[in-house]
């Protein structure tokens, strides 16, 4: 399963979204967490160092070569730099599995604490004036074009703050977008946005309430998100002390807390795989692209890169795996 944490700076996303994969990974699942949001603190918030964290390489700055392996012997792809981020996977392209094998995960990820990190790759002072944060983002975003996750396989991914995941189309590619909330006016406005633009393409929405300090912060929730409020997690001590480099076993984290984590697993596990509306997405965003953009900056018709024959999923892993 594909899951997203998003929420407005300072709501507890990355906590949340650390605190989930090191939940789904003791569960025996196979998990990859992604740090695609401009300020990289997801690697910290899963037990490295600020060093270690910094030492991991950006898939921004392998984009070139992620390009390259991704497309494979896909004869509608001209070549890997007329790829862009939204170019969708067809016959011939290569599929991933979260984990790998694969040189993507091989070279570029980080095991920790039973999850293996990747990281979209920090912004850095060369950038400044000439690049925007999407550029690496759509490493990112080509990535999860072209996973295919089974039955025990999540990815988790830390969104970047507020409305500005809306860039581009990869707000589509999850089964499940958990939009952490704080009980105040503005940790909710991020959820109205994201509801409001993401209806129409019908994304899976659910409200995970965070740093509740009593009942009247769950009303407050409910009687501004209502049946989207899925679980809360209380102001947390465990939390704290991971914040200042105290880390510790799951198994302390406060028992209430542990049970949110519970009905987020569940919910996640609940959603039906929807690998057709997931492939129409891809394609419709990249049809954008295209005419915004993507066809003036690569002088070539980008539409031509889509593959009316390919079915996206499983089968197609099979079919990839039966050429190896």
């Amino acid at each position: 399963m594909k899951i997203a944490f998003v929420g407005k700076g300072g709501s507890g996303k990355t906590t949340l979204s650390a605190l989930f994969s090191r939940h789904l990974a003791a569960s025996g699942g196979t998990v990859v967490a992604v740090d695609a949001d401009i300020n990289q603190h997801l690697g910290v918030a899963l037990g490295l160092s600020e060093e270690e964290a910094a030492s991991l390489p950006g898939m921004g700055g392998r984009l070139a070569e992620i390009k390259e392996y991704l497309r494979g012997s896909n004869r509608l792809i001209s070549s890997a730099a007329a790829m862009v981020k939204t170019t969708p996977p067809g016959r011939g392209s290569r599929l991933l599995r979260p984990g790998g094998p694969d040189p993507l995960h091989d070279e570029l990820a980080r095991h920790v604490d039973g999850v293996q990190l990747l990281a979209a790759g920090a912004f850095t002072e060369e950038d400044l004036g000439v690049a925007c944060y999407h550029s690496k983002v759509g490493a990112v975003e080509l990535y999860m074009n072209h996973l295919v996750d089974l039955p025990g396989e999540y990815v988790v991914v830390d969104m970047t703050a507020g409305a500005d995941s809306f860039a581009s189309g990869m707000f589509t590619r999850f089964d499940l977008t958990f939009i952490v909330a704080e009980p105040t006016r503005k940790g909710v406005s991020v959820y109205r946005q994201y509801r409001d633009y993401a209806s129409e393409y019908g994304v899976a929405l659910a409200v995970v309430g965070n740093k509740i300090t009593g009942p009247d912060d769950v009303a407050f929730l409910q009687e501004q998100v209502g049946e989207d409020l899925l679980a809360c997690l209380e102001f947390s001590p465990y939390v704290r002390a991971q914040e200042q480099g105290r880390h510790a076993t799951l198994e302390e984290l406060e028992s209430a807390n542990r049970a949110a984590l519970d009905r987020l697993h569940a919910a996640v596990d609940a959603r039906p795989k929807k690998w057709a509306a997931f492939q129409a997405h891809a394609v419709q965003f990249h049809l954008k692209n295209a005419a915004a953009w993507a066809n003036s900056a690569t002088g070539e018709d980008l539409t031509a890169q889509i593959d009316p024959d390919f079915v996206h999923g499983p089968d197609a892993l099979r079919a990839q795996a039966g050429l190896h």
